[in-house]
């Protein structure tokens, strides 16, 4: 790492490279990490995993998401822990050990880009790249309390970055800054889709039905009274007719099948001595077949068609990012499998509909961060984060 030192243990510690940026640009004197699954030249791409660092060279070229930073003038300070092969939410890892939460002491900080997430937390850089396949931006920004982005789909070039599971993959980032969220999105972005502007705030009653207590929506509440602020009004939905725990499985099954695709013949021949809990993934993952992969995606075509009818081109969902604050570090794997399911339950919305989601560091519960979430129509994502913003400010 290229700062003096890590307190929380997010950084990877490999050999120090320095890596050249623009001399002047529209991030000048940012400083920014980067999430260990994404190529930086000079660098081994670990992706959380012993074999994989003793195995693979140092990547020869740095990722397009990593050099459009560089490109535009901010500084890389380093590449950051992640949970293994990136399939955790919780950011647990016990062979690289995991990073601390700042904003929660002695809770997780969120998978699986938790490295990324606690050095902006802590302060350590101004800004970290990570990825979001199934919510791994998006969580680990309610744990660590700071903004984070699902993009729509396909919106940021993933190339030089380990797949978990392609038709779902993102890129997203990390800041604890609004106005700075907004300058990283003019650079990583590039232009919207035309459309107008978003005036029509739905409420996710489903999603928040999904939250572990009353006392989580309690929390909640003055969060959701600044966008309702913003918006002038709130229509209450029900954004999964058939119940939105008919619509996660579709989400594992898809993401378990892409992930023994990218991962099973390595795994396989390789045998690395993976985490039980990130292991167990990977075996239920090789045992979903095609033909259930194929009506995942039959059904993951009618959940895109219901969402982005709901938000037509003016609309924005409002829900909680995660059931719950980040559970302790110490809490029992039931508990984290538990927090897991319903986690999905909610995250599974924006992923199956590829359309983007912000998580906003509007809240608190029992003294720890919860997000608040918008989601908008595909290809709005700036304007969703200028929407961000006035909630923010509201």
């Amino acid at each position: 790492m290229l700062i003096p030192s890590d307190p929380v243990n997010a950084f990877v510690e490999y050999p120090d490279v320095p890596v050249p940026n623009a001399a002047s640009g529209p991030l000048t004197a940012v400083t920014f990490a980067v999430k260990d699954i994404f190529d930086v030249a000079g660098y081994v791409t670990g992706c959380g995993n012993v074999e994989k660092m003793e195995d693979d060279p140092p990547a020869a070229r740095s990722a397009p998401c990593v050099q459009k930073l560089l490109d535009a003038g901010a500084k890389f300070v380093g590449k950051t822990h992640t949970a293994e092969l990136a399939f955790s939410l919780d950011g647990r890892n016990t062979r690289l050990g995991t990073p601390r939460n700042p904003a929660a002491p002695g809770r997780v900080p969120g998978g699986s880009s938790s490295g990324s997430a606690a050095a902006v937390s802590a302060g350590l850089c101004d800004a970290a790249l990570g990825s979001d396949t199934g919510g791994s931006v998006r969580g680990p920004a309610s744990f660590c309390g700071i903004i984070g982005l699902r993009p729509t789909h396909g919106r940021i070039n993933i190339a030089g970055t380990m797949p978990l599971a392609p038709s779902l993959d993102t890129v997203g980032w990390f800041t604890r800054d609004i106005t700075l969220y907004e300058r990283i999105g003019m650079v990583m972005l590039g232009e919207d889709r035309a459309g107008p502007p978003l005036t029509r705030m739905l409420q996710a009653d489903d999603a928040f039905a999904a939250l572990m207590t009353a006392g989580e929506g309690d929390a909640l509440a003055p969060a959701v009274n600044k966008a309702k602020a913003v918006a002038g009004s709130v229509e209450a939905v029900t954004v999964a007719p058939e119940g939105l725990d008919a619509w996660m499985p579709v989400f594992r099954l898809t993401q378990g099948y892409e992930a023994w695709q990218a991962h099973g013949a390595w795994i396989t021949a390789r045998k690395p001595q993976l985490m039980p809990a990130v292991a167990a993934r990977f075996e239920a993952a090789r045992q979903v077949t095609e033909a259930e992969y194929k009506d995942a995606a039959a059904k993951r075509e009618r959940i895109r068609a219901r969402v982005t009818e709901l938000l037509g081109d003016d609309g924005v969902l409002l829900l909680p990012t995660l059931p719950t604050i980040a559970p302790r570090m110490d809490d029992s794997e039931t508990v984290f499998e538990a927090f897991r399911a319903r986690a999905l339950s909610i995250l599974c919305i924006a992923g199956l509909a590829g359309a983007p989601q912000i998580s906003l560091p509007l809240a608190t519960f029992q003294g720890c961060p919860l997000g608040l979430s918008l989601i908008g129509p595909l290809g709005r994502d700036r304007a969703l984060i200028a929407l961000a913003a006035k909630v923010m400010g509201a």
